[in-house]
């Protein structure tokens, strides 16, 4: 018996989810060899995997990437498309001036703002992240306004009921955001009750700009989060095609177009 069954299936399941969120999906054939297990066991740790909303199943094998019924976690998001995050990240900053109050979603590419609020300060941060908050809590210059609510580790972030109404009650010059699908005229996202959170922060703003990688891009998600005509600005990394940049053309979306690469913090 190998050392991982002797410890029983939960340490198990947790290297099961590292690698799959290390290497983006793999076969269950491939993860029982890896783990020393049958393949009946495989299917069970990863229906709980699942269950936790960690990793999507499909025939034969398993995926941390995006569904349009699932929103991959937050770990396997950190570490996807981060260039071109930090190239929206770098332009979106030339938005924001000393004096501001800026509320960023729970998104991983307004967590490359975050990284980079320390040359504008002072500013009011206002975030519902964990990471973001973690990030800031010791920055100077920074008057740190965490949104509280239902913590959801999934995504990091507090959600629920509360954390709307504490949106609600703010008004902030400028909301940095993002979300999972854009295509059509619109912005999507899996999840209702993340949704629910972003819509608010969306009308609790005095300008509201939409951060995406090129990845995100002609794709749907099974709820409308808000039409693009939402937003004053998008800014998207040049690995955008053109056939996705004339979708924005024709709803008529004032975009941006950044490049990857570089340090700099002004707009192309």
């Amino acid at each position: 018996m190998s050392t991982q069954q002797q410890r029983g299936p939960a340490p198990r399941q947790a290297a099961i989810a590292e690698y799959v969120l290390a290497q983006g999906e793999g076969t269950a054939a491939e993860l029982a060899e890896r783990f020393d297990v049958s393949l009946m066991t495989i299917h069970r740790d990863l229906d709980e995997l699942e269950r936790q909303g960690i990793v999507r199943k499909f025939r034969g094998g398993v995926t941390a990437q995006p569904s349009g019924v699932f929103e991959s976690n937050v770990a396997f998001r950190l570490k996807a498309m981060h260039e071109e995050k930090a190239a929206v990240a770098r332009h979106a900053l030339s938005l924001i001036e000393p004096g501001m109050a800026v509320m960023l979603d729970d998104s991983t590419s307004t967590l490359e703002i975050a990284r980079r609020l320390g040359s504008i300060t002072p500013l009011t941060v206002v975030t519902n992240f964990l990471e973001a908050i973690n990030l800031l809590s010791g920055e100077r210059g920074i008057h740190l306004m965490a949104l509280g609510g239902d913590y959801d580790p999934l995504h990091s972030s507090f959600l629920g009921v509360s954390c709307v109404e504490a949106v609600q009650s703010l008004q902030v010059d400028v909301c940095f955001t993002s979300t999972s699908a854009v295509s059509g005229g619109f912005a999507y996202h899996q999840e209702q009750h993340i949704v629910s959170v972003k819509r608010a922060m969306l009308d609790s703003a005095a300008r509201n700009v939409l951060l995406l990688d090129h990845s995100k891009l002609g794709r749907v998600a099974l709820h409308r989060l808000a039409p693009l005509s939402a937003f004053d600005l998008v800014l998207v990394d040049a690995g955008a095609s053109a056939e996705a940049l004339r979708d924005l053309d024709e709803h008529k979306v004032p975009y941006q177009v950044c490049e990857v690469g570089g340090d700099r913090t002004d707009p192309a």
